[in-house]
Formats: C-alpha cells, structure tokens, sequence
C-alpha cells in the first residue's frame, strides 16, 4: 500500500513538474489535491479543520502585503522595520541569475536559497568543496519555476525569482542544521510551536509540537516525533512577544526563529505550512487546531 502511494506522489510530481494541472482553477485543484493528500473531501463553504481552514485563506485571503512577506529577501526589510534590525541574518547579495554571483568576493561560509520558493536551501560551509555546476543548475532549474503552482499558494505567484546569499549561521564543521523554532500564530496569538530535527538523518526528517508553554502536544502531522523532546530554547519567551508583533492582524501565520547562543535570528514567515496538506495523528488534531483559527467574515481579494 505504501509503494503504491509512493508512486501516485511521484507520478503527481511529475505531472506538476510538467504544468499539466496549471489549466485547473484553484478551488478546482485545491479540491483534488486534497482528496488525494489528505483523503478526503474538502469543504470549502464551512471550512472547520485547520488544512480546510488553511486552503480556504489561499483562496479568499489575499492581502498584497503578503507577497512581500513570503519572498525571502524583501521579507527582512518588512519584519526589520516591525522589530528591528538586530533580529535579521546579514544578506551578502541578491541576484536576478546565478552567473551574477562573484564567489571570490564571498566567505568562505555561507547560505544560499531562491527567493520565490519554499526549500532548496543550500548550507554551505566551504565554499571551495562546492561543485558550483551543479548548483548552477540546481538553481537555474528553481528560477524557471513559479512556485505558486505547486500548491496554489497565491503570494509566490508574483515574487520576482531572485537568489539570495546570507551569512551562515550554523555552526562551523557541523552537519547538522541549527534548530528553527516554528511559532504557529492563530488571529495574532501564538498558540503552540513545533520543531523539526534530524533532517540529514539516515532516520529522516521528525516533527514535534509544543504548546504555548512548551509542553509536549500528543500527535503528529505528516512527520513523526522525535523520541528525544527538544529543549524549550533559553530566548522562547521573547521569540513569543516578537511573533505576536509579526502576527498582529492576520488570520494566520507561522513565524520561524532561530537561536544560536542567545540571539535570536528571524527566519522566514509562512503562510500555508504543509500546503495546508499534512494529516494529522490523531485525526481529532485537525479539527482541534482549526478551533484556533477564526476566518476573516469579509474576503480580501488580491490587488
């Protein structure tokens, strides 16, 4: 049963790589994507689990400012001028293609992603072990593509695709990516945290959810727990009054921290985490965490 739903996710995979669902409306490819991730149906008309919830905000809630928030450099300036300066990672460049960048002129350490998607994050830690075609490729690859298709995630739809390098704050000769504190932020109100781990793993990637007060939440979402609980970060309590402050007036968000020592380093905003299409273990956590969010009474159409 698992190898067949394997499949069937490659093979979706595949068919979006290619745009063959790109015709589809929204709603329309909203509605199919979820029978098939979540299996079942979604309703849209009286949305009353947190993915229903979230599909129905990528649909109705469509603030402008949200484009700027979700692109990974003009986000710094907006979360800088909400809570300052000390707070943002030093960017090193920006570019419109891969070939602008000058390595020589780059440390040897750094971080560089795109800014118009979700992943591709690559750590570099030297960057004379780089195969620098390979990564032009891999970048090249992600400029060509308009995120917004893979999971109708509007705001990604107009960011212009760019290529951001920043300082790299990992720790040096570790494997191991610094860990980054997801605050989920319900109406302005942080209301529980999760953190992932493991990543480079042979065991893969593992998910655990706190509350408000850092105790355990008891289910999973897509990913499963790591058996070591993470240990509630020093700087939390002050990751928590940044959130609502980046939060205030939106229905929901999830903003990421980091912490390495005692400083706290914003990470990126988001919207949809998941897509809006990561079950939940057990199922009741859905509903219980869309309990959490009240939708806007009014829509906002995009500008």
């Amino acid at each position: 049963m698992k190898f067949i739903k394997r499949s069937l996710n490659h093979l979706k995979w595949m068919l979006d790589k290619v745009g063959f669902f790109n015709f589809l409306s929204d709603e329309a490819y909203l509605k199919f994507c979820y029978r098939f991730r979540i299996g079942k149906k979604l309703n849209l008309d009286s949305p009353k689990t947190f993915n229903e919830k979230i599909q129905w905000l990528k649909i109705n809630d469509r603030n402008p400012k949200y484009i700027n928030m979700v692109d990974k450099f003009e986000a710094k300036s907006y979360v800088e001028s909400i809570i300052g300066s000390e707070y943002i990672i030093p960017t090193y460049g920006v570019y419109d293609s891969f070939e602008e960048i000058d390595f020589e002129k780059l440390p040897k350490r750094f971080v560089i992603k795109c800014t118009h998607n979700s992943g591709g994050v690559v750590v570099v830690q030297d960057k004379e072990k780089i195969d620098k075609d390979k990564l032009a490729k891999k970048f090249k690859k992600m400029l060509n593509k308009n995120f917004f298709y893979v999971g109708r995630e509007w705001p990604y739809k107009s960011i212009k695709p760019r290529i951001i390098v920043e300082e790299n704050i990992q720790d040096v000769d570790s494997d191991e990516q610094i860990n980054d504190y997801k605050i989920m932020c319900f109406n302005g109100n942080p209301k529980c945290s999760f953190v992932c781990s493991n990543r480079n793993s042979s065991e893969g990637l593992c998910v655990n959810f706190y509350d408000y007060n850092w105790n355990p939440l008891p289910f999973e979402r897509h990913y499963p727990r790591n058996k070591n609980e993470i240990e509630k970060p020093s700087q939390y309590d002050k990751m928590i009054e940044l959130s609502k402050k980046l939060s205030k007036g939106i229905p929901f968000v999830r903003v990421d921290f980091y912490q390495k020592g005692e400083q706290i380093y914003f990470g990126e905003l988001t919207f949809y985490p998941g897509s809006g299409m990561e079950e939940f273990t057990p199922d009741e956590w859905d509903e219980k965490l869309g309990g959490w969010l009240n939708l806007p009474k009014k829509k906002m159409e995009e500008i």
